[in-house]
């Protein structure tokens, strides 16, 4: 059985913080690639566990990061 050489992938994460106090990051180009931890370097691990995962089953859509904005609003 012949293996396939591995790609390397660029990847974009964005990092929130919810009301709990967990991180939860997410990788907008695999639509089902996110993890959550208490703390940073957890977080850090398992999103690479978690983007193995992904990689696994899809590939990465196509798309270049172009910047994170914060609004606020009134409502």
């Amino acid at each position: 059985m012949k293996r396939s050489a591995k790609k390397n992938y660029e990847l974009t994460v964005l990092i929130e913080k919810d009301e709990d106090g967990y991180y939860v990051a997410r990788v907008p180009a695999l639509r089902s690639c996110y993890t959550q931890a208490k703390d940073l370097v957890t977080l850090r691990r398992r999103l690479r566990e978690v983007i193995q995962l992904c990689l696994e089953e899809e590939k990465p859509a196509a798309g270049k990061f172009v910047a994170v904005e914060q609004i606020e609003v009134r409502a």
